[in-house]
């Protein structure tokens, strides 16, 4: 691994510091650190409530306290996004990626390790790997992703990843930023057919962290049609 010409990304989240290191002359995308990924950390540290805070209108989603989640990250890289979430309140969380990435990841999580005061889980994940994603043990409550949809041939492979991972209740958070037109076409394509779509307001980003090319979406499955024929 090549971090010492790479440069360092720093991540303030409330009142830590979280040193991100890149491994630019890596093959892989997923050693670099993405825009998304700030994105979406610091959209949730705008809205996630501290404990007996006031509401907002994200707090039911993001209210990592009162009731404990389990979460994942799907193709984690170097961690930035994934930290971020646990310095937030989300204590059980797995972050995962591929295996060539994987020593880019596990170097960061140690070169935190004194903001974070404990060692993060980690796993290798293919999302068209079945049978690494059952030792998960789903369904997880949070699925969060940031700057996953960039190839068309692992388009498919990640929505069926999210639904398998996500609970009938559970939620998907993506940050995400348009990187190939015939990935973002099939990607939302088969989203719309697991998947109830909400993209976040503009404004609610964060100030500082709403770069215009940018999004979060929140992702909820879709009720079964028995369950809507309950109601």
């Amino acid at each position: 691994m090549k971090f010492t010409d790479s440069p360092v990304i720093e991540l303030p989240i409330r009142d830590a510091l979280l040193s991100i290191q890149q491994d630019n002359g890596s093959m892989h995308v997923g050693t670099s650190v993405w825009p998304c990924s700030l994105v979406l950390a610091k959209f949730v540290e705008r809205w996630a409530p501290l404990p007996n805070n006031a509401t907002n209108p994200y707090s039911h989603l993001l209210d990592f306290h009162s009731k404990r989640r389990r979460a994942i990250e799907l193709g984690a890289g170097c961690g930035a996004a994934g930290m971020a979430f646990y310095l937030l309140g989300l204590a059980d969380i797995v972050l995962t990626d591929i295996s060539p990435v994987m020593p880019a990841l596990k170097h960061n999580l140690k070169r935190n390790k004194p903001v974070l005061n404990k060692s993060l889980k980690t796993s290798v994940l293919y999302w068209n790997n079945q049978d690494q994603i059952n030792a998960l043990k789903p369904p997880f409550d949070l699925v969060i992703a940031a700057d996953v949809v960039y190839i068309e041939e692992s388009a498919a492979q990640l929505v069926r990843a999210m639904e398998a991972l996500v609970a009938d209740d559970g939620v998907v958070l993506l940050g995400y930023q348009l990187r190939s037109p015939e990935a973002h076409k099939l990607f939302w394509e088969m989203c719309a057919e697991v998947f109830l779509i909400e993209k976040v307001p503009h404004e609610d980003l964060h100030p500082d962290y709403g770069y215009e090319e940018t999004d979060v979406y929140i992702l909820r499955k879709n009720k079964k049609e028995e369950e809507q024929n309950v109601e």
